[in-house]
């Protein structure tokens, strides 16, 4: 299928209310191939607001840069006022793709909508309001004190936008031509963005499978290929015409233990599976990684140190404790009933789906049978509740502070805790972050609280990923970094 548009020249209010500039590009379109693309456009829907900005539509006021540091983006500065207020400055001459200035009236409107939502926004600073006192300058004023704003503002439901009657326009260098769910985005140039004129239209395509993107690349279909299978780079490094690169990433892939379930109230049980995980194995069955030291990836300050271990003996030790006895046939079963659990993943990461298979083979050798079940919408399938493990990707320190993620998914009620964890000492440590802005001190707090999960276990961390992005001629200089949150770029096609 070839989605390729040889000139583009129109003013419109599409129908999923984004303006398109009068403008022409001779140039044929650049074809990206990934196994995720945004699920719509309005900003404020789930992981949408991250997704918008890693396809080059959407920006925030801080973000993240190649070497790690927090930088600004649409601000320039932020600075206290109080415990609970900041001024927020912006950047001078920005501009959406309908040609508007980037005020702070505009986005204020639109944090405003985020807060209201986006329940994963609340995570650092609780609910936020928002004043515009000038043009470029609005007043923020948190609920819970915020240290550091700067990482608040680069986490990822926070994306800048103004909302307009028909949806929402952007101030990243693309904006949507055609929307199609989980099929493509196409997209053009933002023509209010600086070197607008230097970059070509792009279309996302999204695939279910990554071996089918991986033949796309390799028949000339593709210009990128983002998340290559791991079992096809050898094949590919071979072909002249395709260029692989392979780059660390700051996720995570752990696995949820779902603390809400019979038998995985019980910590022992917890502790045994994460004992009988062999990290080693998972990292060569995905070709690529290191075996987790915790939440985080191991360049980080605030990253474990050691390997998490394995243990079959103690893993068995601990599930006969747990009362699990095993039976003739080498499974374990307490009072009649087997050991037996749901483990879920989903085909947007690749890697997971080839460590579902060694993870059941893992838990068999301590005798937990485990049916294994892949699912598209994963978020979905976790709402209700009916899994026992669950494979997870995560980057874990989007904003390069270890707070969200600990508040965001695992602090007792949090939106997008799917292990159902609820621990008051856990909770006493995070809320710490609210008044602690020193590094180091952070640092040990963020070590102090991943020692509590490792006790406590309803999350197993797993492995520190590597990842492989391919690319035609046409785009070979292209350099991969900070994971999936910067895909494209404004600098894209140089």
């Amino acid at each position: 299928m070839s989605f390729k548009l040889k000139v583009i020249s129109r003013i419109a209010m599409t129908a999923i209310g984004v303006v398109v500039a009068a403008t022409a590009w001779a140039a044929e379109p650049i074809e990206v191939g990934a196994t995720f693309i945004t699920r719509g456009v309005e900003p404020t829907k789930g992981s949408n607001g991250w997704a918008l900005v890693s396809h080059g539509i959407g920006e925030n006021l801080f973000t993240v840069d190649e070497a790690g540091a927090l930088v600004p983006q649409l601000a320039s500065k932020a600075e206290r006022v109080d415990d609970l207020t900041w001024m927020v400055t912006l950047a001078k001459d920005r501009f959406f793709s309908d040609g508007s200035p980037v005020t702070a009236e505009a986005l204020a409107a639109g944090f405003a909508k985020v807060f209201a939502d986006n329940k994963g926004a609340l995570a650092t600073g609780g609910k936020l309001s928002f004043e515009a006192t000038s043009d470029l300058e609005m007043k923020v004023i948190t609920e819970k004190p915020v240290p550091r704003i700067q990482a608040l503002f680069a986490e990822w439901p926070l994306i800048a936008f103004k909302p307009t009657a028909d949806g929402a326009v952007f101030s990243g260098p693309y904006a949507v031509k055609g929307f199609k769910a989980d099929t493509v985005v196409e997209l053009v140039p933002n023509a209010y963005y600086a070197g607008a004129e230097k970059r070509a239209p792009v279309n996302i395509r999204k695939f279910g499978d990554a071996q089918a993107m991986t033949l796309a690349l390799e028949s000339g279909d593709l210009d990128l290929a983002f998340g290559l299978p791991s079992e096809a780079v050898a094949r590919l490094k071979a072909n002249p015409d395709v260029t692989v690169k392979s780059f660390p990433v700051g996720y995570q892939y752990f696995a949820w233990l779902n603390t809400g379930r019979p038998a995985l109230a019980d910590k022992k049980v917890r502790q045994a599976l994460d004992l009988a995980f062999d990290r080693k194995e998972l990292v060569a069955a995905i070709n690529g990684g290191l075996p987790a030291t915790g939440a985080y990836a191991p360049y980080f300050p605030f990253s474990g140190k050691d390997a998490r271990p394995t243990d079959v003996e103690k893993a068995a030790a601990l599930l006969d404790e747990a009362g699990w006895v095993k039976g003739d046939d080498g499974m374990r079963s307490k009072d009649g009933k087997p050991l037996s659990l749901l483990a879920l993943t989903y085909p947007q990461r690749p890697d997971l789906v080839t460590m579902l298979p060694v993870i059941k083979a893992e838990l068999a050798r301590v005798g937990v049978a485990v049916e294994t079940k892949i699912v598209d919408n994963i978020t979905q399938a976790l709402a209700g509740g009916d899994y026992d493990i669950a494979l997870w990707a995560q980057h874990t320190a989007p904003s390069g502070d270890p707070a969200f993620f600990l508040n965001s998914m695992l602090t007792t009620g949090a939106s997008m805790n799917q292990a159902n964890y609820a621990s008051q000492d856990f909770d006493a440590i995070v809320a710490k972050f609210a008044s602690v802005s020193d590094a180091e001190k952070r640092n040990a707090l963020a070590l102090k609280a991943q020692a509590k999960l490792f006790d406590d276990v309803p999350i197993s961390f797993l492995v520190s990923p590597v990842w492989y992005v391919g690319m035609s001629k046409r785009l070979e200089n292209y350099q991969p970094w900070g994971s999936d949150y910067h895909v494209l770029r404004a600098n894209i096609g140089e």
